[in-house]
């Protein structure tokens, strides 16, 4: 046997110095205790007790050692996957804007990180392209602290950079001079203005100043700031005419107001695109101070008429501002009755509206209407009630024409479907007794009346033979009955292989197929009248003859009246497609001269039946 392993070895040595000691412990035992025989069992049982235990510790480290080999290959997949992790987020740029570790320490105030990262670029070239990078909203380090209002960064950032660098605005139009005067960061603005004095000026898409937007929040800080810095920036407007002073005025910002105001006086006459100037601004809203700082300058801003011809009380009567008229009337020299472009004073606005605090305001005022003026009507307001009363007339009948053009397309759509049914019903029709026709046509040959063959008494015959088969109105009718048998079946061929979905094509196959059915059914008459001759013999010929006077009467009779209609049916088809055509080349004319498609639409409609 091979060598056992050093474990088991030492588990034997062991086995063998406790079977030894047991051995001497039983003699002793044995001398002690005579009636105890059996120590010597109980070693054996000990001996084969110790060698399970320590084949199952054996076992128990085997199993403890490959368990702890695949943890470690785990854990060192684990261990590689994070450290792969860390390499492919250093590749990319961290925050969810797009930020650089620049943006991110721009925009938490972190000085120290700013400087070790501008300390770190290689040549000018590299730093300029540090402060100048934009995230995915366009905004560089410079703008994210400026938003933030961390001003020593920006003062640190603003030693290393252009004008250029420093007004490069994102995605929104704000540049870094812009959003901190929006935020209100005075702080920054100065370390801005100390640096670059130029930035004051910068504008946004619609043209908006800093001081603008400043003056928009209410940041009365930075506009005197800014006031301080350019006195000329509160006569900047935007794109719409308006200047600081109306958005200020309108979001009632009083101080701001006061500051704009103080700066240059003469502002407030100016107007925006819409002719209103900052108090037609500030009485749509309900700051009564505001309109006390823009009419004490001068009183004469209350004459001022917009666009409309409206004055600020026009404006403060429609919007329903009483507190605000109120105010108005208040001012000596207003005039309380003056008239807008449509000939009203601000009398017959509150009672257009209905407001009767401000009719009863207007009125103890002493405010009059324009038709308690007694002035002639303004040719302007007739001109405009004019143009309204032809706009509604023009309303309604564009929308009684809306609901004709409705009515036809529901006339036409079914007129449509009745004509489809009625050619299907036709076709349907047509199959039937073409079938019937042709079942009829088949059997009548074999079906005819005359001795045959197997009667041999009158006269030598050839076999299946008829008797008649020489007589002349048996050829009349082997012939037609031959023409209406092929005929139906050809129509039968027709009707299942051809399929059409085009309805002017189903109308042009209806009529073919009806016609070849007119010729079929007339066939079979000839056919029938034909043999009658034979079946009634000479004594009874007058019965023939009779037959032959109903049956022709009847179907030339029909078939002349399907004619007649087919014609008649024609003849409409081609008037109704001439009114048409007269009535595309005619649309000026009046409706009473020429009918219309509905009144087409309806009379085809009221057809019962017509004959293809």
């Amino acid at each position: 046997m091979g060598s056992l392993p050093p474990v088991m070895e030492n588990q034997r040595s062991f086995l063998g110095n406790s079977i030894e000691v047991q051995g001497s412990l039983r003699c002793v035992g044995t001398e002690n205790h005579p009636r105890k025989g059996r120590p010597l069992e109980k070693q054996v049982s000990f001996q084969h007790g110790t060698e399970g235990r320590a084949m199952e510790r054996q076992r128990s480290l085997r199993g403890f050692v490959e368990k702890q080999k695949s943890f470690r290959v785990v854990i060192e997949r684990q261990l590689s996957f994070m450290n792969g992790e860390r390499k492919m987020k250093k590749n990319e740029s961290p925050g969810k804007r797009g930020d650089s570790p620049l943006h991110i320490a721009a925009r938490t105030g972190n000085l120290g990180k700013v400087m070790e990262s501008i300390r770190g670029c290689n040549g000018a070239e590299e730093l300029k392209e540090l402060l100048s990078k934009q995230n995915l909203e366009g905004e560089t380090p410079l703008y994210t602290a400026a938003d933030n209002g961390h001003s020593l960064v920006v003062e640190e950032m603003l030693k290393h950079m252009n004008l250029e660098t420093a007004s490069i605005a994102a995605r929104n139009g704000f540049d870094p001079f812009h959003v901190a005067a929006k935020q209100g960061h005075l702080e920054t603005l100065k370390r801005l203005l100390e640096t670059f004095p130029n930035l004051a000026m910068t504008t946004d898409l619609l043209c908006t100043t800093a001081l603008h937007t400043a003056a928009t929040q209410g940041h009365i800080d930075v506009v005197n700031l800014l006031l301080k810095t350019d006195s000329h920036l509160a006569k900047i407007a935007k794109n719409n005419g308006k200047t600081a002073l109306h958005s200020a005025a309108r979001m009632g910002h009083v101080e701001v107001v006061k500051s704009l105001i103080g700066n240059d006086a003469s502002i407030g006459f100016r107007t925006d695109k819409k002719g209103q100037t900052a108090l037609h601004m500030a009485v749509k809203g309900k700051h009564e101070g505001i309109v006390l700082e823009l009419v004490r300058p001068d009183p004469k801003v209350l004459s001022v008429e917009d666009n409309k011809g409206n004055t600020p009380l026009h404006i403060a009567t429609k919007k329903g501002r009483t507190k605000i008229v109120r105010c108005l009337v208040s001012f000596d020299g207003i005039n309380l009755n003056a008239l807008n472009k449509a000939g009203d004073t601000a009398l017959d606005i509150a009672e257009k509206i209905g407001n009767a605090e401000l009719v009863l305001v207007l009125k103890e005022a002493g405010a009059a209407t324009a038709k308690d003026l007694g002035k002639p009507q303004n040719p302007a307001k007739h001109l405009k009630q004019t143009v309204s009363d032809i706009r509604h007339e023009v309303q309604s009948q564009l929308q009684q024409s809306r609901q004709t053009g409705a009515r036809v397309q529901r006339i036409a759509k079914r007129l449509k479907k009745l004509h489809i049914n009625g050619l299907n019903n036709a076709i349907n029709s047509a199959t039937v007794v073409a079938v019937l026709i042709a079942t009829v046509a088949f059997a009548a040959i074999f079906t005819i009346p005359g001795q045959y063959e197997e009667d041999r008494t009158k006269g030598p015959l050839v076999l299946g033979e008829a008797r008649i088969a020489n007589e002349a109105p048996f050829l009349v009718f082997f012939i037609f009955d031959s023409l209406a048998l092929f005929i139906s079946l050809a129509v039968v061929v027709v009707q299942t292989s051809v399929v059409v979905i085009e309805q002017k094509a189903k109308k042009k196959l209806v009529f073919v197929i009806n016609k070849l059915m007119w010729l079929a059914c007339l066939f079979i008459s000839i056919a029938f009248v034909s043999l009658s001759f034979i079946v009634v013999g000479k004594e009874d010929m007058w019965l023939a003859i009779c037959a032959t006077v109903i049956g022709g009467t009847i179907m030339l009779t029909t078939i002349g009246a399907m004619c007649y209609c087919v014609v008649m049916h024609r003849i409409e088809e081609c008037k109704l497609k001439q009114m048409r055509k007269e009535r595309s080349k005619s649309r000026s004319f009046s409706l009473s001269h020429m009918p219309s498609e509905s009144d087409i639409l309806n009379g085809e409609l009221n057809k019962r039946m017509y004959a293809l």
